[in-house]
C-alpha cells in the first residue's frame, strides 16, 4: 500500500455538514475515512453515501457487539452502502465474529476490536481479567482470524505481538496515533512512524488532524511517516 492508503482519517464530528467540510478541506490529502458512532448517529447511512459519492473509502466503526444473529443482520445492513471496513468487538466471541463476517459477505471486510485504547493493565485487573493487555490482544486477534475476520483493531503497542500469531496478510489497524505521548483519554499510544515500524497496515487518526491549525499539512506529514 501507498502511504495515503495507510491513513484513515476519523470524522469525529457532530454533524454531516461539519464532517464533509473537513473532507473537502483535506481534498486529495486523504482517501480513507472513519465514520464512527457520533457521526453515524447524527447522519446514518447518508454519511457513507456522501463519502462514497466523493470517491472516498469508508471505514464504518460501529463496534457491533450482540448475539450472533443480531450482529449478522446488522452487519448485512451496515455494509449495504459501499463500506470497505466494518468493526465488531472481539469480546463477543467466535460465533458472533463469524456471524458478522457472514453478514458482511463480500461487500466489506470485518475487523475485530481487541481491547480499546482507552484501557490499560489496571483497567483489566479492575474488571477481573488477570491477563496482560498484550496477551489478551494477541489471543483475541487469533480468535478473530479463526472466525474469518480480515483483521483487527489494536493499539500500536501490541502490533508486534499480533504479528507473531497471525498470517502475514491479516490486517492490523491502529488507533491511538499521537504526535507525542499522553495528553488525553488514550492510554496506549504511539506515533504513526512507530506504528508502521511495528507492522501496522494502517492507522486511524482523529484529533491530531481535526484540531490542527492546518489539517491538510498534518495529514500530508502523516502520509510521509507511513510511506
Amino acid at each position: 500500500m501507498k502511504g495515503i492508503d495507510r491513513l484513515i482519517v476519523a470524522l469525529d464530528h457532530p454533524s454531516l455538514e461539519a464532517a464533509l467540510l473537513a473532507v473537502d478541506r483535506l481534498g486529495d490529502a486523504a482517501e480513507r475515512y472513519k465514520v464512527g458512532l457520533e457521526l453515524y448517529l447524527a447522519a446514518g447511512a447518508r454519511a457513507v453515501e456522501e463519502l462514497t459519492h466523493r470517491g472516498k473509502r469508508v471505514f464504518l466503526d460501529l463496534k457491533l457487539h450482540d448475539i450472533p444473529e443480531t450482529v449478522r443482520r446488522a452487519a448485512k445492513l451496515a455494509t449495504a452502502d459501499g463500506v470497505d471496513l466494518l468493526t465488531v468487538h472481539a469480546s463477543g466471541g467466535r460465533a458472533m465474529l463469524a456471524a458478522a463476517v457472514e453478514g458482511a459477505g463480500a461487500r466489506a471486510r470485518v475487523l475485530a476490536v481487541t481491547v480499546l485504547t482507552s484501557l490499560d493493565a489496571g483497567d483489566l485487573v479492575a474488571d477481573g481479567n488477570p491477563m496482560t493487555v498484550e496477551d489478551l490482544v494477541a489471543r483475541r486477534a487469533l480468535l478473530a482470524e479463526e472466525a474469518g475476520c480480515a483483521g483487527v483493531i489494536a493499539s500500536p503497542r501490541e502490533v508486534a505481538a499480533i504479528r507473531q500469531v497471525v498470517r502475514p496478510e491479516f490486517l492490523i489497524v491502529t488507533p491511538g496515533i499521537r504526535p507525542q505521548q499522553g495528553g488525553d483519554d488514550q492510554k496506549r499510544t504511539a506515533t504513526a512512524r512507530e506504528a508502521r515500524a511495528a507492522g501496522a497496515d494502517a492507522v486511524v487518526v482523529g484529533r491530531p488532524i481535526r484540531d490542527a491549525a492546518s489539517p491538510r499539512a498534518v495529514a500530508l506529514a502523516l502520509i510521509e511517516e507511513l510511506s
